[in-house]
């Protein structure tokens, strides 16, 4: 092997089947400062918080990078306007504040600025109300990057959203948040930790925890492919499972500080012909808001926000989830949408800091974190948007329990794999895209997904132009992409690819479906997968959306939940709960 390829195989950010059987050896012989368990954003974060700051440290994670809350969002970074209404100032400086670095510096490449069109319906005193309330976004930090608002009369906004009634407004405003891929951001800042030192391992739950005295000690965790079990060591362990957190402390032994209750989000995916638009909307609702979000090639219309105490691995969308998003949103559309027009379904569950109120939208969205014993910390509620303050706010939490004193944090100063170069690639987009035979189109898709990273996606392609296409039912993809998914991203499984790494499980309406042979054939190259295996990954992964639509046509939480949760599992070890 030439050198420049064993230093690519040896790098500590390429998530591959090398570095997963060097990490489980890792993992049971070093002594850690810091176990991160939970490969969310919350906890990749607080991993990458803690590599930064020279900690040694182990991130562990019972399914895949980003499978639960962290691949379900709105898929939004942006302050929260309507918390505004709220009151909560100190939320919405906190996280326009971390939306304007990651436009600027951790994450060009992953976050980009979106518009919203907020139609106004009341004369006189909307317009200045709302206004006002954009004007404060705006001088909070949220007209750094992006530009400020912009005040439409009623032929403006139409002509900005044709798809609008001209009855659903009388006039509009238009203003900017940003977006980005929440399991490909979350998945990058996992593999940043790594490139900084930290153990990455997914498919690693924990089921048990290690004792000295009244302290904690560390973690027991069991590889759910294999079976094999391992003791980790470290001064301290931090829980970041989300709405896990009650089930892990239980787990360990001890009461928490607070409780955690999941709120279930819903979201639909149509094309973007659907709804002829300029701009994403965000419309009132009775209880809370509506989006519109554009993305890429379609919209993402949500959310729902409903307490679920059911399977928290697979929270299903029900019938009346969907007609509740199609009932508020076709109010303003001229041409209704219908669910023949729906590609996508997906649904999250927020975790929630369970208060007094019973009404989950009244639920604080603000952060807690407590020293639950000695050597345990939890971390929980908050948004996306603040993983990285909630991150640093769990190391420090952790810091009494360290040897030593660890340095401060760091990560707003950290750009992730990919940021550094992306400007400069972007401007050489035409030369990048003739030197591979492909669309300057694709090489801006492709960087807008890898960032400087793009240079290793496309190597795997060297020799073998076949991977240099698309994939035959999910143009949108190349054939390296879904190799560089299994040999540097850390998937294991076919789910991983299809549902996380790319976007094809919502994005195309037969939901990977059509595609699952020639990417389970392609993953497998990489893992070692045998013709059998190959089609078990495909047997299951059919199996999880037939029971995903089967779920999406039930009348209650109860009759979707019992047909969602009867599908198998890509990871079959797996252990639920945990007792």
């Amino acid at each position: 092997m030439a050198s420049s390829q064993r230093e690519a195989e040896n790098s500590p950010a390429r998530l591959g089947p090398l570095k997963r059987e060097e990490s489980w050896q890792r993992l049971g012989e070093d002594k850690f400062d810091l176990v991160v368990i939970g490969g969310g954003v919350v906890g990749a974060g607080t991993a990458l918080d803690a590599a930064t700051r020279g900690l040694r440290v182990a991130l562990v994670e019972a399914r895949d990078l980003a499978s639960g809350t962290s691949s379900r969002s709105s898929k939004l970074f942006h302050g929260g306007l309507r918390y505004l209404e709220q009151l909560e100032f100190g939320l919405v400086r906190e996280a326009l504040r971390e939306r304007e670095l990651m436009l600027t510096t951790i994450a060009p490449h992953l976050v980009k600025p979106v518009s919203f069109l907020y139609p106004l319906t009341h004369r006189v005193w909307e317009r200045p109300y709302t206004a006002a309330g954009l004007l404060m976004y705006d001088t909070m930090g949220g007209a750094r990057s992006v530009p400020g608002q912009k005040h439409l009369s009623r032929a403006g906004a139409l002509r900005m959203v044709p798809a609008l009634k001209r009855s659903a407004l009388i006039g509009g405003i238009r203003y900017y948040d940003a977006q980005a891929d929440d399991a490909r951001h979350t998945m990058t800042v996992a593999r940043t930790a790594a490139h900084y030192g930290a153990v990455v391992r997914t498919s690693t739950q924990v089921v048990g925890f290690l004792r000295e005295a009244d302290r904690i000690s560390g973690v027991r965790v069991r590889d759910v492919e294999d079976g094999r079990e391992t003791e980790i060591h470290a001064s301290a362990v931090v829980n970041c499972t989300g709405v896990w957190t009650d089930e892990l402390q239980r787990l360990s032994g001890g009461r928490g500080r607070f409780r955690v209750r999941a709120s279930k989000g819903v979201h639909i995916v149509v094309p973007r012909d659907r709804i002829v638009s300029e701009s994403g909307m965000i419309l009132r609702t009775e209880k809370s808001v509506l989006f519109v979000i554009p993305w890429r090639n379609h919209w993402i219309v949500g959310t729902t926000d409903t307490d679920w105490n059911l399977d928290l691995a697979h929270p299903a969308a029900t019938k009346h989830d969907i007609d509740y998003l199609l009932e508020h949103v076709n109010t303003v559309l001229a041409t209704p949408l219908t669910h023949d027009d729906i590609e996508g379904v997906y649904a999250g569950l927020r975790p929630l800091l369970a208060g007094e109120s019973e009404e989950t939208s009244k639920l604080s969205r603000e952060h807690a974190v407590a020293r639950v014993a000695p050597g345990l910390v939890a971390i929980a509620g908050g948004k996306y948007t603040t993983y990285r303050v909630m991150a640093a706010d769990a190391v420090d939490a952790a810091a009494v329990d360290l040897p030593g004193r660890p340095q401060s944090s760091i990560t707003d100063k950290v750009p992730l794999l990919g940021a550094d170069g992306y400007h400069a690639l972007v401007n050489q987009a035409d030369h990048l895209a003739s030197e591979h035979g492909l669309h300057p189109y694709r090489v801006r898709h492709l960087l807008d997904r890898y960032g400087s990273m793009v240079h290793e996606v496309l190597a795997l392609g060297e020799g073998r132009p076949e991977l240099l296409k698309p994939l035959e039912h999910a143009p949108d993809y190349l054939g390296v992409e879904v190799v560089y998914a299994a040999s540097h991203e850390g998937a294991l499984h076919l789910e991983d690819v299809l549902a996380r790494r790319t976007r094809i499980s919502i994005e195309y309406a037969h939901r990977g479906v059509d595609c699952a042979a020639q990417v389970a054939a392609l993953v497998g190259e990489v893992l070692g997968w045998s013709k059998d295996e190959e089609n078990r990954e495909v047997e299951v992964y059919k199996a999880r959306v037939d029971a995903e639509r089967e779920s999406q046509s039930q009348p209650s939480d109860e009759a979707a939940d019992a047909l969602r949760s009867a599908a198998p599992e890509a990871r079959s070890g797996i252990i639920e709960p945990v007792s």
